[in-house]
């Protein structure tokens, strides 16, 4: 019986540090709330730390070889030997329910007969359209990312400082890697990814294209890219056969693609993109020229904060360039620049860039994230800190 096994293991599981994302998610709403993210970033370990404190939640995890050949008419059965085994609490949690086709419409019937439901998967797009098409204005989504600086320094026992940031800056948030500072977790990881997440998924004939052009972008961290460029430097015929395959990596979370701001979307739609990846950690273990550059480095950490932080995130670019602006409803409120280290040699190109955005969008004062410099100085009638990226990590704490 799968589902006494699955509950048995349950018991044997550890609950690990707890989540900032739990204080978000309120599970007794009426609403199918749903958690994606990549792989092994721990949203089964989240889901475990909510239903810890929810008596006879029921519980099933689609993702277990015993469970391949579950079909759309098998919930009903199922929902029986959950009972039998949990009891009727009406909380159900389900764990890459994805798996099954039309598992949206099982969905449904549970929220019609007023049941709490949370369920995760791994793929942003796939949850996301069968929702929309079945579920419209029913449910509640939850992107969860791997460990944030603070979630690291908890689960490693460290206090916040530029030593323990050196850590994580290289390591990255993935708690198995963490765990056992293994480089092939993140190569399997990697492979994991291409071929389930998106060669079967999505019914490649070959996984060579899809992984090329995956370490490509992750070696090219914060450099702009066009779909032409990519069309032709793999050979895939179109732009458009292009587009879809960077859609799989974003939808699969492998990487995050950032627009250049306009005013105009139809400009932002045709405009270069830059391509940042998930985890720092996990672009170390699978590309030799990532780790080269650290300015870059730091530039995908920010960008990553930036997006666990839910802001809408654009790069700015006319005569000089600025990393990153930050739109709040129309406006632009805040311009980021990220630098390694500001030195002679660099100081006019990354200011000008930066005082360029903060004239075009009026902003009295700009942001300097650093490795480890902290200084405050006055350009142009401008404001400009600058911040240890830790230091400005832990504030949002």
């Amino acid at each position: 019986m799968i589902v006494k096994a699955q509950h048995e293991e349950l018991a044997t599981y550890e609950f690990g540090i707890e989540r900032e994302m739990i204080k978000a998610i309120d599970p007794n709403i009426l609403f199918a709330l749903v958690i994606t993210g990549i792989r092994r970033c721990g949203k089964s370990t989240l889901q475990r730390q909510i239903m810890k404190n929810i008596p006879k939640a029921c519980f099933f995890r689609f993702e277990d070889p015993r469970a391949e050949n579950f079909e759309l008419g098998d919930f009903e059965k199922l929902d029986e030997v959950l009972k039998e085994e949990y009891g009727d609490g009406g909380y159900y949690f389900f764990d890459e329910i994805q798996n099954v086709d039309k598992w949206e419409l099982f969905i449904r019937k549970l929220l019609e007969n007023k049941k709490h439901v949370l369920i995760t998967g791994s793929n942003a797009s796939l949850l996301s359209k069968e929702l929309g098409t079945r579920l419209t204005g029913r449910h509640l989504d939850y992107a969860l990312l791997p460990f944030s600086f603070e979630e690291f320094l908890r689960f490693s026992g460290k206090k916040a400082g530029v030593d323990t940031f050196e850590e994580y800056f290289h390591h990255g948030g993935f708690p198995e890697y963490l765990a056992t500072k293994r480089v092939d977790v993140l190569q399997e990881l990697f492979e994991d990814i291409i071929e389930r997440d998106i060669v079967v998924r999505h019914g490649l004939r070959s996984s060579k294209v899809i992984k090329e052009m995956a370490h490509f972008l992750l070696a090219n961290t914060g450099k702009e890219f066009s779909y032409n460029n990519l069309a032709k430097m793999f050979s895939m015929g179109s732009a458009n056969s292009a587009i879809d395959y960077v859609s799989y990596l974003e939808d699969s979370y492998l990487l995050f693609t950032l627009p250049k701001f306009d005013y105009s979307f139809k400009k932002q739609v045709i405009n270069p993109k830059k391509a940042y990846s998930i985890d720092n950690g996990l672009s170390r273990s699978n590309s030799v020229s990532f780790t080269a550059d650290k300015g870059r480095m730091l530039e995908n950490l920010v960008l990553i904060e930036l997006r666990r932080r839910k802001y809408d995130v654009y790069y700015f670019r006319e005569k000089n360039e600025c990393d990153f602006v930050i739109r709040e409803d129309r406006a632009i409120t805040s311009a980021i620049q990220v630098c390694y280290e500001v030195n002679d040699e660099n100081k006019d190109r990354e200011m000008d860039g930066l005082i360029e955005a903060l004239e075009k969008f009026n902003l009295k004062k700009g942001l300097v994230l650093t490795y480890n410099q902290e200084d405050e100085i006055n350009i142009e009638n401008k404001k400009i800190i600058l911040k240890p990226v830790w230091r400005w990590m832990m504030e949002s704490q």
